[in-house]
C-alpha cells in the first residue's frame, strides 16, 4: 500500500516540478504576442510565488481536515486549471489572474507532500523526491521547446502540461481511498487534533533559526542558480553561451546529487547530510571567488550544486524529529512559505545590490547566506536535543 502511494507522490513530484521553469522558456513569446513589456514576466512570478508562500501558511487547517489525498487532488487540479486557462488568455491580465491557482495550487501540495513522506517514508525517499522534481522541472522546458517554433506554440506547451496535470487530478482522485487509511493512522497518533496557530508554532524551541534555515537555503539556490551566468558574463569574460552551460551543469549537481543522496542517507542520518550538504556549498563558494581560473570556478559551481542537493530534502525529513509528529504539518507549512520567502524575495535583492556594487560581491553573498545556513541549523540542533533531553 505504501509503495503505491510512493509512486504516486514521485508522480506528483514530477508534475509539481513540470511548470516550474516554462515561464522562462515561454516568455520571449509570450509578451511579443501579448504585447507586453518584456519586464513583466516578474509581475507574474511574483503573483505565483505570493500564492505559494499563502497556501503554504495554511495548508495545516486544510490538510487536519480534508486529510493530505484531498488537498493534493485539489492542489493540483487548481494547477490544472491555471494552466490550461493560459492557453485561452486573450491578454496579459489573465496571466496574471491565472497565476492565483497556479501558486496556491503548488504551496499546498508541496507542503502536504513533503510532510507526509517526512512521516511515512524513510530519508531516502525524501531525496529521491526532489531528484524526481528536477526532472519535471528539466522536463517542462523541453516539452515547451518543442511547441515554441509553431503559431501559438506558448498556449500549445502550456496546454500540453496542464493535460498532463488534469491526467494526474484522476489518478489521485481514484487513490483517495489509500490516503484515507494512513491520514485516520496520523490521526491516531495526534493527541490533539485542534488546529495550532502560527504564533504558537513559532515559539516552539528551535523554530526561529529552523526558518533562518529554509529561508537561508533556498536564497542561496536560487540566487546562484539566477545570477551567477551574469557574474561569470560580466566579471570574468565568459561567454553567455559558456556561461549557460556551467548553469544548467549547476542545476544537473543538484539532480544527480539528490539521487545520490538517497544511497549515502541510508548510512548517514538527517543531521549528518545537512552538514555535510553545507560545508560543500561553503568550499564551492570559496572556490567561485578565485577569478584567475575558470577550471576552478566551474568546479567551486558544481561544488555548490553538490553540496545544495542533501540540505532541503534533510531538513524537510528532520522536521518531525526536531518537533514531533503531531506539529510535524504545522512547521512543515511555515517552512516552505519561509523557503519560498528566500527564493522570491532574495535574488531580485542581490539584483539591486549588484547595481550599485558591481557582479563581483556575488560569492561573497551567497557565502554569507551560507555560512548564516550552518551556524541556524547547529542552533536548531542544540535547541531540539537540549529540549528534547528534558
Amino acid at each position: 500500500m505504501l509503495t503505491l502511494l510512493l509512486i504516486i507522490i514521485y508522480i506528483s513530484f514530477i508534475s509539481l516540478g513540470l511548470p516550474d521553469a516554462i515561464l522562462g522558456s515561454a516568455w520571449p513569446m509570450i509578451h511579443q504576442d501579448l504585447n507586453v513589456s518584456i519586464s513583466y514576466a516578474g509581475l507574474v512570478t511574483m503573483i505565483i510565488s505570493c500564492g505559494t508562500i499563502i497556501s503554504s501558511f495554511f495548508s495545516e487547517k486544510f490538510i487536519r481536515k480534508f486529510g493530505t489525498g484531498k488537498v493534493t487532488t485539489f492542489s493540483v487540479f487548481l494547477t490544472a486549471i491555471g494552466l490550461l486557462g493560459i492557453y485561452f488568455s486573450p491578454s496579459f491580465i489573465w496571466i496574471c489572474l491565472l497565476g492565483i491557482p497556479l501558486g496556491l495550487g503548488a504551496g499546498a501540495v508541496d507542503s502536504a507532500l513533503n510532510n507526509f513522506v517526512a512521516l511515512h517514508y524513510k530519508a531516502k525517499h525524501m531525496n529521491w523526491l526532489h531528484c524526481f522534481w528536477g526532472i519535471g522541472a528539466t522536463t517542462g522546458p523541453f516539452l515547451m521547446s518543442i511547441y515554441l517554433l509553431k503559431e501559438n506554440g506558448w498556449r500549445l506547451g502550456y496546454a500540453t502540461i496542464g493535460i498532463i496535470q488534469a491526467i494526474l487530478v484522476i489518478c489521485l482522485f481514484i487513490s483517495l481511498p489509500l490516503w484515507k487509511r494512513f491520514d485516520i493512522n496520523t490521526n491516531d497518533e495526534v493527541s490533539n487534533n485542534d488546529i495550532i496557530k502560527i504564533s504558537t508554532l513559532l515559539k516552539l524551541p528551535g523554530a526561529k533559526p529552523a526558518l533562518i534555515s529554509f529561508f537561508c537555503y533556498c536564497a542561496v539556490e536560487l540566487t546562484t542558480g539566477l545570477w551567477v551566468s551574469s557574474y561569470l558574463v560580466i566579471s570574468n569574460g565568459l561567454s553567455a553561451k559558456t556561461a549557460a552551460k556551467w548553469v544548467s551543469l549547476y542545476y544537473l549537481g543538484i539532480t544527480i546529487g539528490r539521487f545520490l543522496a538517497g544511497f549515502i542517507s541510508i548510512k548517514l542520518n538527517n543531521k549528518q547530510m545537512i552538514k555535510i550538504g553545507q560545508v560543500t556549498c561553503i568550499i564551492g563558494g570559496i572556490l567561485l571567488i578565485i577569478t584567475y581560473s575558470s577550471n576552478i570556478q566551474l568546479i567551486g559551481l558544481i561544488t555548490i550544486g553538490l553540496g545544495c542537493a542533501p540540505i532541503y530534502p534533510a531538513m524537510l525529513h528532520e522536521t518531525p524529529n526536531r518537533f514531533g509528529k503531531e506539529l510535524s504539518q504545522g512547521i512543515m507549512g511555515i517552512q516552505m512559505a519561509t523557503a519560498y520567502i528566500g527564493s522570491t524575495f532574495m535574488p531580485p535583492l542581490f539584483g539591486v545590490l549588484s547595481q550599485v556594487v558591481g557582479f563581483k560581491i556575488l560569492p561573497y553573498f551567497l557565502l554569507i547566506l551560507m555560512i548564516l545556513m550552518l551556524i541556524s541549523t547547529e542552533k536548531v540542533n542544540k535547541i531540539c536535543k537540549n529540549s528534547n533531553n528534558k
